[in-house]
């Protein structure tokens, strides 16, 4: 793959591993290349271990590449500094024990930590940031509550509202719709595809379901043995011939009564 010019973010040729005992690394990267333009969705897909949380750690600067580069903006990640990063890019990451004791404000309120002038003090940007986060992600309802009052849809879209105080131009999800029921999976999805629209965010979204991948982005990259296996519109990419070799499932392909396509695992005997 060929990384695009003057994309947000970037990894080229990128490889990563973990320490083993005996002097030993377990590869999980391997020459990966992706690239995400300002405003773009793409869902990243592939089996477990394939290397997508550790690609999305990269991508935030907590990993440095073993090899090959990642840079976010047209410079080195490695050149950020950490408060610098914080105010461009947010994660929301799968599981994240909110504070007890803080209402849903103040746990908003403390996604503009990387924003902060003075301690202990917001400013009236600070306020008006967590105000539009708070009604972006449909939570202003949930201001005055408090974290173990929250059901898992609505931890989610706190969650979302603290990402967005940051105000970032790029937005990771590390398998958002995890423990969420189907309506709430589409509310979630739905809402940060809105977002995204409105904030002309660049969003990257690990997804294991691969039909609500298709649906949710327009683009989707699939990972497998540390590096990027297919990427492009769904339809071109999620072929029955690749699922199989990738995720080693029968599936085959159905259509809807709006004929969009979708894929149905294969049950045989």
């Amino acid at each position: 793959m060929t990384v695009a010019t003057g994309a947000l973010a970037t990894l080229e040729h990128v490889s990563y591993g973990y320490p083993l005992s005996g002097g030993r690394r377990r590869d999980v990267l391997r020459g990966l290349s992706l690239a995400i333009g300002a405003g773009e969705l793409v869902a990243l897909v592939g089996p477990n271990g394939s290397g997508k949380t550790t690609l999305l750690r990269v991508m935030t600067g907590q990993l440095e590449p073993q090899a090959g580069a990642a840079t976010f903006g047209g410079r080195p990640l490695g050149s950020w500094r950490r408060h610098e990063l914080a105010r461009r890019v947010a994660v929301l990451p799968q599981q994240l024990e909110l504070p007890p004791g803080f209402s849903v404000a103040e746990l908003v309120e403390m996604g503009r930590a990387p924003h902060a002038r003075r301690l202990f003090a917001s400013t009236a940007e600070d306020e008006r940031a967590v105000a539009r986060a708070l009604a972006e992600a449909e939570a202003t309802d949930l201001a005055d509550r408090h974290a173990d009052e929250l059901s898992g849809g609505e931890r989610q879209r706190v969650l979302v509202a603290m990402a967005l105080a940051q105000e970032p131009a790029l937005l990771l999800l590390d398998e958002p719709t995890l423990h969420l029921d189907l309506a709430h999976q589409a509310s979630l999805l739905s809402a940060i595809r809105r977002l995204r629209e409105q904030r002309d965010l660049a969003v990257l979204a690990v997804l294991h379901d691969l039909n609500l991948a298709a649906a949710f982005a327009p683009r989707v990259a699939v990972l497998h043995r540390g590096t990027v296996e297919a990427d492009g519109a769904p339809d071109e990419v999620l072929t029955t011939h690749l699922v199989q070799r990738v995720f080693g499932v029968a599936v085959e392909e159905a259509r809807t009564a709006d004929r969009r396509r979708h894929l149905a695992l294969r049950l045989d005997g």
